[in-house]
């Protein structure tokens, strides 16, 4: 299991649904190399502004619609490869969607916003979330008063893209076992990572450490400028507050106001940051198991829901169920299964409701479940969410264990997160193998930066409510909000913690010291 922040998407997935009984996809498929331009041309800006074309395709494509009173233009603009070589004149080309509201009025500017992963499009997040608050989407304060911006950063979706896992080693990749317990079974991990990362190497060589979180960051000034802001308003999740806090500590006196929901912390080290997650999900999995006992009218797999998941795990691994499609649910698609229901509340049920079925030889429920996270297609094709998200997070890691180290900690996290400690261990492997140099993101305050608001879930099992203080703190201007709910980010969640962002981005008004926002 590669290390990951989980896009806001897979939140608001959940819960949106548009008009003709649409349902919003879960970090929508039009993400891949495959989806092409979002202008008319195709032709990047070069000179720091953004030349919008309209294009109400995005949300079409996505939801089969678009927003009642919201007009949708795309642009791309050209950035340097390398920050630190700008002249040779080599480029990237970010692509933004700008979406505006016939209703704006008093306009304070633009909202620049970032789902995560790393490698969610922030040109569908901001897509999905212009249907408003009715839906989950953003609420009409702020499209009234903001232009909503949302881009892919480098390498990510309709911005020269990474790819290179071929669907084969994503399958591989996904199905394999998520605790391989036998040195055979370990090592044949280790050689499928080691040919993935290999295949990566060959295909981008030296651009590799270009993909790093500081470089994108920079591109985050160059946005800022090409839609003619003078300071920055920045929305970002999960992996989008490391984002931001990189940003912060780059530009501190470029940014009007700051909102990092679902907090990474950018001081733990790599296999910190990876254990702090496997906490963060066995404590989910754990409250999953609890309201199951306490609802049984609603969870087939009660009373004992963490029994049914591990023995569901034991039968896949000797005996795994095949779909329609011949494809079967070995282990790793299980425990992808259970992953991906965990990001929301609403997605317990699911997950019992699929463990039950798996159980009566139906992997239907699962299969779905798994696909949704891993982004993979009904033709068996992967957007680039997780090319994406292993060049980053490689290129952002000079800490990496070694192979040995993997082992080692595979066991002693078996023993301390029972779930998930082992997959978590080795997910490291990725870059643990990874040929390209590294170019780690900065851990330090953000010195001449206004207040910045961290905004944390005590029930979030990919970043832990213990990170966002973390990141408060180093950040030196942080002020921290919390939700008492469960699931991954918590904007919009409820009409408290709306409340208090909405005042914020608006009037620049901080919540008040030690704010928490009641579950419902």
């Amino acid at each position: 299991m590669q290390r990951r922040s989980r896009s806001v998407i897979a939140v608001l997935a959940a819960v949106l649904t548009v008009a003709a009984g649409c349902t919003v996809p879960t970090f929508a498929p039009n993400g891949s190399s495959e989806a092409g331009p979002v202008t008319s041309s195709g032709a990047p800006a070069t000179n720091g502004t953004a030349d919008w074309q309209p294009c109400p395709d995005v949300p079409k494509d996505l939801v089969g619609q678009t927003a009642p009173g919201m007009t949708y233009d795309c642009a791309k603009v050209s950035v340097p490869r390398d920050w630190n070589d700008q002249n040779n004149g080599e480029t990237y080309s970010i692509a933004m969607i700008r979406i505006r509201s016939s209703k704006q009025s008093g306009r304070i500017g633009s909202l620049l916003l970032n789902p995560g992963g790393p490698g969610g499009s922030g040109v569908e997040l901001a897509a999905i979330l212009s249907f408003g608050e009715a839906f989950g989407g953003l609420p009409t304060e702020i499209t009234n008063r903001f232009d909503i911006i949302g881009f892919d950063p480098r390498g990510v979706g309709r911005s020269d893209p990474v790819k290179c896992i071929s669907p084969a080693d994503q399958d591989a990749s996904f199905g394999a076992p998520p605790d391989p317990r036998s040195l055979a079974e370990f090592d044949k991990l280790v050689t499928l990572n080691k040919r993935i990362a290999s295949e990566c190497g060959a295909k981008y060589g030296d651009q590799l450490p270009f993909f790093s979180t500081e470089q994108a960051a920079r591109d985050m000034d160059s946005l800022r400028q090409a839609v003619g802001d003078e300071k920055l308003s920045y929305l970002g999740y999960s992996y989008g507050t490391l984002l931001g806090a990189t940003y912060a500590q780059l530009f501190p006196k470029n940014i009007r106001a700051m909102v990092l929901d679902g907090a990474v912390d950018p001081k733990q080290n790599f296999v910190e940051g990876s254990e702090t997650q496997a906490k963060g999900f066995e404590r989910a999995f754990t409250n999953f198991t609890n309201w199951c006992k306490a609802t049984p009218d609603k969870c087939p797999i009660a009373p004992d829901a963490r029994k049914a998941v591990t023995d569901a795990l034991a039968t896949a691994t000797t005996k795994p169920i095949a779909g329609a499609d011949g494809r079967k649910a070995t282990s790793g698609w299980v425990f992808y299964a259970v992953i991906s229901s965990l990001y929301t509340e609403s997605g317990w049920a699911k997950l019992a409701n699929a463990i039950d079925e798996l159980k009566q030889g139906n992997p239907k429920l699962v299969f779905s479940l798994a696909d949704q996270y891993a982004e993979r297609k009904p033709d068996g094709t992967y957007s680039n969410l997780f090319d994406a998200n292993m060049a980053v997070n490689c290129a952002d890691t000079d800490d990496a264990p070694t192979i040995d180290e993997v082992r080692r900690f595979q066991g002693e996290w078996r023993q301390k997160y029972p779930m998930f400690g082992a997959a978590l261990a080795t997910g490291m492997l990725s870059c643990a193998v990874w040929p390209g140099k590294r170019d780690p993101y900065p851990a330090g305050a953000a010195a001449g930066a206004p207040p910045i608001v961290v905004v944390g879930t005590t029930g979030d099992p990919a970043t832990p409510y213990e990170n966002t203080a973390d990141l408060a703190s180093m950040l030196g201007v942080g002020q921290v909000l919390t939700w008492e709910g469960e699931g991954h980010t918590a904007y919009p969640s409820t009409p408290c913690i709306v409340k208090a962002v909405d005042g914020y981005l608006i009037d620049l008004k901080v919540p008040q010291e030690g704010l928490r926002c009641p579950a419902k």
